[in-house]
């Protein structure tokens, strides 16, 4: 591998025992690429782990195609039941001749860079951020419930309390539930949390108040610089690359236990379907059920 190749999607484990020497391009690795800042006709071969999302799979596979030399290779794989079985044809649709295979549930599709790509300006477009009508905020396609306010969140808002202190946003996406929390003014502080850059950077550009601080990390890892907090809000994630993860939301509760103070309170809502009481009472002094509506349940945790 050389600094003319690059990975897209890859888990850092697998990039290092295949690609170590390829430009390593991911919205969920800290300090990774984004295949968005590639310069045209840069890479000689690109592997893309395609996305599941239609607008975002398409941005990603026509910043690739952009990325590539005359008749470089692209190779772009996906398992068939999110997104795999459109990949061939996405890529013809951009002027590709296609190599189209199977191999354990997944379509993996190679093709050449055309001389002349269709409409690859068009499918970036589709992808890239943007400001969202209704909710006032920006968002981009593959970040969760990317263009609404999703029922979750809306029903832990309208629980929520007028935090004090400070505090943080576990995943906190766009930045919803972070502009809500900073509406009061006895708030001093909070830190917004999220594995996705373009997060963020949506966050970013949502919330401009001084008090708003902004970290990429995972939170399977407590952030060592964050503890003795007084409130931390989430509505955690339950998918992961692709599939469900019931225990992703159970570690984002042992992880904001750990950074709260004696005392300090942890406000969360879930889909009704997911096991999260046992891991609040083991982590929590009290637990308390707070609501529930439209398929989705808030506690309120005191450390």
């Amino acid at each position: 591998m050389t600094n003319r190749e690059a990975v897209y999607g890859a888990p850092a484990a697998a990039l290092a025992a295949h690609a170590a020497d390829a430009i390593q391009l991911s919205p969920f690795v800290p300090g990774a690429r984004a295949v968005e800042d590639l310069a045209d006709g840069s890479l000689d071969r690109i592997v893309v782990a395609a996305p599941a999302g239609t607008l975002e799979r398409r941005s990603v596979l026509a910043h690739a195609l952009r990325a590539l030399s005359p008749d470089g290779a692209l190779v772009a794989l996906a398992p068939k039941d999110k997104g795999g079985s459109r990949l061939g044809k996405e890529l013809q649709g951009f002027g590709c001749a296609v190599n189209e295979t199977s191999r354990r549930h997944h379509r993996i599709c190679a093709a050449r860079r055309p001389a002349d790509p269709i409409d690859l300006t068009g499918a970036i477009t589709a992808g890239a951020p943007r400001l969202i009508e209704g909710i006032d905020l920006w968002s981009q396609p593959g970040l969760f419930a990317w263009d609404r306010l999703d029922p979750g969140s809306a029903l832990l808002l309208e629980t929520a309390p007028a935090f004090a202190g400070r505090g943080a946003d576990l995943g906190c996406g766009m930045g919803v539930l972070a502009r809500a929390v900073l509406s009061s003014p006895k708030v001093t502080a909070l830190t917004l949390i999220d594995l996705d850059r373009r997060a963020i950077d949506a966050a970013r550009r949502n919330i401009s108040d001084a008090r708003a601080a902004f970290l990429q990390q995972d939170l399977r890892q407590p952030p060592p610089t964050l503890t003795d907090l007084d409130f931390v809000i989430m509505n955690p994630p339950f998918h992961e690359g692709g599939g469900e993860d019931k225990h992703l939301g159970q570690t984002f509760i042992g992880t904001a236990a750990a950074m709260l103070r004696k005392g300090g309170v942890c406000r969360l809502v879930a889909n009704v379907a997911l096991p999260y009481e046992a891991a609040l009472e083991r982590s929590f002094a009290t637990v308390t059920f707070l609501a529930r509506g439209g398929g989705y349940k808030v506690f309120e945790a005191r450390r």
